[in-house]
C-alpha cells in the first residue's frame, strides 16, 4: 500500500486490508509479487505484476535507516523525565497554555482543556448513544454538554482566538434565524478547540418577550472584528459540517473564511451510497455522529420547539444555546479528526483534494451572486399557463364525461381504468390504481387523448407552482436576485444538486422551458453567456470503453447519432437519428428490453434485437458494462477516471428489483461521476483563470448539470469565450488524459433562453 501524505505511490488500487490479506497468506513484499503470475485473473494480479517495481521502490522508500552513524551511544539519547527547561520557556513563549499547565505537576490543563481525559465521565442528560451504533474511538471522551462555555466578554473571546491562532485547526459553526443564508440573521458562533474544548459566543439574543432583559453578549460588530483575522488566516485551518453555509453567512458579515475542509464532503468522498443498518447513508451530522462517534445529538427541535410554538434560535436561552451551538463545533471537530485519516488510507484523498474541497468556495460566491429574474415576465407566464390549465381540465372533463380532481390518482386511475375501460390498470398494496408518468405514456401511445392532456395537465401545473409562482417568492428583497442553494452531496455520482429553488428540473428541450429561461435575465449592460459541454457522457463513453468507431467519429467533429445511424440501421434519416439518439443514452443508462421498448415504441423482442445489434456494432461498450458490473460486485463500489467511489450495498442483493436497480445505476455512475468531475474541475480553474486574463467583472452564476452561466459586461464577451472555453477543454488535465476532445458549445444573449 502506498502512503499518499508522504507521495509514496505503492501498487494503485491496494489498501491496508488487501496488503495486510497479501502479506499474510505469503509472508513477505517478495514472495507476493513472486506469486502474482499465479493469481486469479483479474485487476489486483495485473496491477501487481505491471508495477513490481513501483512496490519495491515504495519499500525502499520508507524503510528505515539502520545504519546511520551517531554522535553518542543509544542508550544516552533515552529521556527519562520531561524536562521543565527549556521546555517551559518554549511552552510561554508559543502560548501552549493547556500544555504549560500539564507540565507544572501534571494537575491537568486549565479549563475546557481539561476534557481532554477519557475518564471524565458524561453529564447527566447528556445523549445516549443509540443501541448499536459504534462507540467513540478511545482516545476521545464521551460529549460533554456541561464542558461548554458561553464566550459573553471581550476577555473570553480573545483568550479563545489566542488558543485557536495556536491551535491551527478550529470547528466553527454559525447559528442563524433562517436556513437561507441569504436572508438569515446571525445568531451567535462556535469555536471547537478539542473534544468537549468548545464555546459558543452569542451574538443575537434577546430583543424579544422571552427575555426579562437582553442577555449579556459582546456586541456583534465588535467580536466579529476581534474573529475577522483568525477566519482569514491562512495559518489556521477551519473545519464545518456543510461549511458553504457558513462561509456565506460570515461573507454577509465581510468575513471571507479560509482555508476550509468540510466533514459532510469528506465523508461523501468515501462513502457515497452506503448505508448502515438502524442509521442511514446520509452525510449529516446526526447521521455521522450515529455512524462514527456511537453519539446523539440535540436536535433544533429539542432547543426551538416545533410547529406553532416554534421560537426563533436568537430567542433561545443562552445555557440552551451553548450547549446546543458548541455541540455542533464538538462534533465536527471529532468527526474530522475520525474521518481526515481516512481519505488517505482508502484513496479519497485526490478526489476531494483535486475536485470537491476546491468548489466549495466556487459554489459559495455562486450563490451569493445569484441570478435575475424578471418578475413581471413570471407574472406573465403565470397567468398564461393558468388559462392553460384550465382549457385542459375542460378538455379532460370532457372526455371522461365528469368533473374530478385531476390532481387525484385515486379519482384519475378509477375514471381511466373502471369507467373508461383502459387496459393496462394496475392496482398496488393499497388497491390504488397506478396513475404514474410511464403508465400515462403508454396509454397515450396507444392513442387515449386523455392520458395525453393530463400529461400535459400535471407538466403545466407543475411549473407554475414551481416556476413562475415560487420564483417570483424567491426573488430575495435586499438584492434583487434570485439565490439558489447548491448541495455538494446531493447525488451519489457526484453531481451537484439545486435547490430552493431548483434550477436544475426546468424542462430543456420544451417551449415551455424556453420560456421560462426566457424570464432569467441579465442586468442593463450586461449579457447572459451559456457554456456548455457537448454530448460529454458520450464522449467520456468512447474513451472509456475504448470504442474506435465513437472516437473517430468525435476526433472528427461528426453528428454521433448520425454515425450511430448508419452503424446501425445503415442509413441516416429522421427517424433513424432519433432511434439511434435515444439508444445512445438508454444504453448507458442500462435500460432494459422493456424500458427501450417503451421508449421507442416497439416489443420487446424487437428492442432486444437493437441492443444486440448495438453491442456488435460497438463490442466496447459490452465489455465497458460487463467488466464494469464484475468490478462493482467484487469491490461494491465503482470509480470514476478521478477516483470517486460511488457504492452499491444491494447489487447483489437476492432481490430482484433492488439488484436490477443497481446494476442500471453501476453502469452509468463512472461516465456521469467523471462527467461531474469535469465540470467541478472547471469550475474551481474558471475564477482565476478569468481573473488573471483581467476579466474580474465576469461572474459564474449558475450550474446546470454539464452547462454553467455567467454574467458580464457585453463588452467582455469577445475576451472571455476563449478563456471559458480553454478552461472546459482542458479541465480533465494533467491528471485524464482522453482520447476524445470535450467539445464545448457557447451562446449569449440578454437572458438565459437566448443564450441557451
Amino acid at each position: 500500500m502506498g502512503d499518499s501524505v508522504d507521495n509514496v505511490p505503492g501498487i494503485r488500487g491496494i489498501g491496508p486490508k488487501t496488503a495486510t490479506k497479501l502479506i499474510q497468506e505469503h509472508g513477505s513484499l517478495e514472495a507476493a509479487l513472486a506469486a502474482a503470475p499465479a493469481m486469479k485473473p483479474g485487476k489486483l494480479r495485473d496491477s501487481m505484476i505491471e508495477q513490481a517495481d513501483m512496490a519495491r521502490l515504495s519499500r525502499r522508500l520508507v524503510q528505515l535507516k539502520e545504519d546511520c552513524p551517531l554522535p553518542m551511544p543509544l542508550d544516552e539519547f533515552k529521556l527519562t523525565a520531561i524536562p521543565q527547561e527549556p521546555l517551559a520557556t518554549f511552552l510561554t513563549e508559543h502560548g501552549f497554555t493547556s500544555l504549560l499547565k500539564r507540565l507544572d505537576g501534571g494537575r491537568g490543563s486549565p479549563g475546557p482543556a481539561t476534557q481532554l481525559h477519557p475518564e471524565k465521565p458524561v453529564t447527566a442528560g447528556a445523549p445516549a448513544a443509540p443501541q448499536g451504533s459504534r462507540q467513540p474511538p478511545p482516545e476521545m471522551p464521551p460529549v460533554d454538554l456541561a464542558a461548554y462555555e458561553c464566550v459573553q466578554t471581550l476577555e473570553a473571546l480573545d483568550r479563545w482566538i489566542e488558543r485557536a491562532f495556536a491551535a491551527r485547526l478550529v470547528a466553527v459553526d454559525t447559528e442563524t434565524s433562517m436556513l437561507d443564508a441569504m436572508r438569515a440573521d446571525l445568531a451567535g458562533i462556535s469555536l471547537a478547540l478539542g473534544p468537549n474544548d468548545a464555546c459558543y459566543i452569542p451574538l443575537g439574543h434577546g430583543g424579544s418577550d422571552m427575555f426579562a432583559e437582553t442577555p449579556e453578549q459582546i456586541a456583534a460588530p465588535l467580536a466579529l472584528a476581534r474573529l475577522k483575522p483568525l477566519l482569514e488566516s491562512d495559518a489556521v485551518l477551519k473545519v464545518g459540517q456543510n461549511i458553504k453555509y457558513d462561509i456565506n453567512i460570515l461573507a454577509r458579515h465581510d468575513i471571507l473564511m479560509a482555508p476550509v475542509d468540510d466533514t459532510m464532503i469528506v465523508s461523501f468522498a468515501m462513502d457515497a451510497g452506503r448505508s448502515e443498518e438502524g442509521i442511514g447513508g446520509g452525510h449529516g451530522m446526526d447521521e455521522l455522529a450515529q455512524r462514527h462517534l456511537g453519539h446523539t445529538t440535540l436536535t433544533f427541535k429539542d432547543i426551538c420547539g416545533s410547529g406553532k410554538k416554534a421560537i426563533p434560535f436568537g430567542e433561545v436561552p443562552l445555557d440552551r444555546a451553548t450547549r446546543y451551538a458548541a455541540e455542533d463545533a464538538d462534533v465536527t471537530w471529532r468527526l474530522h479528526r475520525v474521518l481526515k485519516p481516512r481519505l488517505a488510507d482508502e484513496g479519497g484523498t485526490r478526489i476531494y483534494e483535486r475536485v470537491d474541497r476546491p468548489l466549495i468556495p466556487v459554489v459559495a460566491q455562486m450563490e451569493r451572486h445569484g441570478i435575475k429574474v424578471d418578475r413581471e415576465r413570471l407574472a406573465q407566464l403565470s397567468s398564461e399557463f393558468a388559462k392553460s390549465i384550465a382549457e385542459l381540465e375542460c378538455e379532460v372533463y370532457g372526455l371522461c364525461g365528469q368533473e374530478f380532481t385531476i390532481g387525484s390518482p385515486k379519482q384519475l386511475g378509477d375514471i381511466l381504468f373502471d369507467k373508461l375501460g383502459y387496459k393496462g390498470g394496475r392496482k398496488g398494496k393499497s388497491g390504488q390504481y397506478s396513475t404514474d408518468q410511464a403508465i400515462l405514456e403508454g396509454l397515450a401511445a396507444q392513442g387515449a387523448e386523455v392520458a395525453t392532456k393530463v400529461l400535459d395537465w400535471r407538466q403545466l401545473t407543475k411549473l407554475r407552482s414551481t416556476y413562475t409562482e415560487a420564483l417570483q417568492a424567491a426573488i430575495n428583497p435586499a438584492t434583487g436576485r434570485v439565490h439558489t442553494s447548491y448541495s455538494l452531496v446531493g447525488a451519489q455520482t457526484g453531481r451537484l444538486s439545486s435547490n430552493d429553488p431548483n434550477l436544475q428540473n426546468i424542462p430543456i428541450r420544451t417551449e415551455i422551458g424556453r420560456q421560462i429561461r426566457d424570464a432569467f435575465v441579465a442586468e442593463p449592460g450586461n449579457v447572459l453567456l451559456s457554456a456548455d459541454y457537448s454530448q460529454i457522457e458520450l464522449r467520456l463513453a468512447a474513451h472509456m470503453a475504448d470504442v474506435p468507431a465513437l472516437k473517430e467519429a468525435f476526433a472528427a467533429g461528426e453528428d454521433i447519432h448520425a454515425r450511430t445511424a448508419l452503424e446501425m440501421f445503415g442509413e441516416v434519416n429522421r427517424d433513424t437519428r432519433g432511434r439511434a439518439k435515444t439508444i445512445n443514452f438508454a444504453i448507458l443508462y442500462g435500460i432494459s428490453r422493456w424500458g427501450l421498448g417503451g421508449r421507442l415504441g416497439v416489443g420487446a423482442d424487437e428492442a432486444q434485437a437493437m441492443i444486440d445489434r448495438y453491442f456488435e456494432r460497438f463490442p466496447g461498450i459490452q465489455r465497458y458494462i460487463v467488466h464494469t458490473l464484475e468490478s462493482v460486485r467484487e469491490r461494491g463500489y465503482s470509480e470514476t477516471l478521478f477516483g470517486r467511489k460511488t457504492w452499491f450495498p444491494r447489487i447483489n442483493s437476492r432481490n430482484q428489483a433492488e439488484r436490477s436497480g443497481s446494476e442500471r445505476a453501476a453502469i452509468n455512475a463512472p461516465i456521469q461521476g467523471t462527467s461531474a468531475d469535469i465540470i467541478k474541475r472547471a469550475m474551481a480553474r474558471m475564477v482565476p483563470a478569468l481573473a488573471g486574463a483581467g476579466l474580474g467583472d465576469v461572474r459564474m452564476l449558475l450550474q446546470v448539470h454539464d452547462e454553467l452561466v455567467f454574467e458580464l459586461p457585453e463588452g467582455d464577451v469577445a475576451a472571455a469565450k476563449p478563456v471559458i472555453e480553454r478552461v472546459m477543454a482542458e479541465a480533465a488535465l494533467p491528471a485524464v488524459r482522453l482520447e476524445v476532445p470535450l467539445g464545448i458549445e457557447i451562446g449569449t444573449g440578454p437572458s438565459w433562453g437566448a443564450a441557451h
